[in-house]
């Protein structure tokens, strides 16, 4: 399986690596927090781990860390607006439950 993301996810990001001037992908990975044990983190890479998993959709590169990935293996990452909202949204197969706010999840 990968971390994969939607068209517009790559988009949204290539657009804001743009801005940046700098960086190599996106870094996907969790980490505890929330009610319900785990929250998505996501950042820029400038730099490569050399554990890390290296996935590519789109032309976007996604970078996830071992640790992370049995939680997250399967998910696909969407860009969504929604009304005045806007923001990345996960579809993971493996999540069993997420809190009332969205912020966390579990498996």
């Amino acid at each position: 399986m990968a971390v994969t993301l939607t068209e517009k996810a790559a988009q949204h990001i290539q657009r804001n690596i743009t801005k940046r001037g700098k960086g190599l992908g996106l870094r996907v990975g969790v980490r505890t927090s929330g009610c319900s044990g785990m929250a998505y983190k996501l950042e820029y890479v400038d730099e490569a781990d050399q554990h890390d998993i290296v996935y590519e959709s789109f032309g976007v590169k996604v970078y996830v860390d071992p640790k992370s990935l049995p939680y997250i293996d399967g998910t696909q990452l969407d860009f969504v607006r929604e009304g005045l909202n806007e923001g990345f949204k996960f579809a993971n197969p493996k999540e069993k439950a997420s809190c009332g706010c969205g912020e966390s999840f579990s498996v």
